[in-house]
């Protein structure tokens, strides 16, 4: 099986980021793509950069959408897997979504964004209604894979979640760059504190997390991003590309740069990564019953009887300046 992510940078004419996706993916089914990783919100810029009301406007059912529709096409046609990024418009919902076209334009669902971001220059909270459909793993013609969104990889609950539902394969859709930086300060992030600042330690961050996801489940990644400078206001954003696959065990084996667009490939025998994650065990010596802290919605859980060691905090605060 053999997957494919695509980068490239976003404009506000509608028509002529369709074109360049159509472009992309008729490239990678061209080389042999099977499934096809799309960037987030490739529609338009990343509007979430401001607020301003008027951006509602771009939202649109699924069955209205025109990548939608593009997608179903060329799904059809290229006999290629295409998860398809929207900003969906239900009655008076809207959801940052992905929708799932398998390989013959059939829609085999929507998923919607469950963990929404919000900070400066990413406000997604101000447009996006938080997730209802949960997370899930969807069996297409080629593989089954589990889709998330952007922000959505860096929870290893939703990764973990996808693996159990039997997915072989993890997508990610992104919209990530540089922190915003004012128009007439360029490179001054004055906006955010910390190592947000820094667009090296953000994409370094970024990939690491989705590579543990890939080690852990010992499946592939795919994380397809967008490039290019956006402005909005007073600030602009760099979007820093570096779309990339991994293997199983999370080492980079696909990686495109930080300023062009472009498609990049890898292929994977399903059938022999299955037979590693059985014989490795990590699915096998789960212990369910012990994670309970993981749904408890405070920590420490209220049933605690015995409080957490201050000694072992002090030790731990210590070990971490080393």
């Amino acid at each position: 099986m053999t997957v494919a992510a695509t980068q490239f940078a976003c404009t506000w004419d509608l028509h002529e980021n369709l074109a360049t996706a159509e472009r992309l993916v008729r490239k990678a089914a061209g080389a042999g793509a099977q499934i096809i990783a799309l960037p987030e919100l490739f529609e338009t810029p990343y509007f979430c950069q401001s607020l301003d009301d008027e951006y509602f406007s771009l939202a649109a059912p699924i069955d209205e959408n025109p990548a939608v529709q593009l997608g179903r096409d060329l799904a059809h046609e290229l006999q290629v897997v295409l998860p398809v990024s929207t900003f969906e418009r239900d009655g008076q919902k809207y959801f940052n979504s992905v929708t799932i076209i398998d390989a013959d334009g059939t829609i085999l669902g929507t998923y919607r964004k469950t963990h929404i971001p919000e900070g400066p220059g990413y406000h997604e909270k101000f447009y996006f209604n938080p997730g209802d459909t949960g997370v899930r793993a969807w069996r297409t013609r080629y593989a089954t894979i589990g889709v998330g969104i952007c922000w959505d990889q860096w929870f290893v609950e939703s990764a973990r979640i996808m693996a159990l539902q039997g997915a072989e394969i993890l997508l990610y859709p992104t919209a990530i760059g540089s922190s915003p930086t004012p128009n007439d300060h360029h490179g001054d992030h004055s906006t955010e504190p910390g190592d947000l600042q820094n667009t090296e330690l953000r994409h370094t961050h970024w990939q690491t997390v989705q590579r543990g996801h890939a080690a852990a489940n010992m499946m592939p990644i795919v994380a397809a991003n967008r490039i290019g400078v956006e402005t909005q206001g007073t600030t602009h954003i760099e979007f820093f590309g570096q779309s990339f696959i991994t293997n199983q065990r999370g080492e980079v084996v696909e990686e495109l740069s930080n300023d062009r667009e472009g498609v990049i490939l890898h292929e994977f025998d399903l059938e022999k990564l299955r037979t590693q994650r059985a014989s490795w065990g990590l699915f096998r010596d789960r212990r369910p019953s012990a994670y309970t802290d993981l749904t408890a919605g405070s920590y420490p859980p209220s049933n605690r009887t015995t409080p957490l060691s201050p000694h072992r905090n002090r030790a731990s605060v210590s070990s971490s300046t080393i």
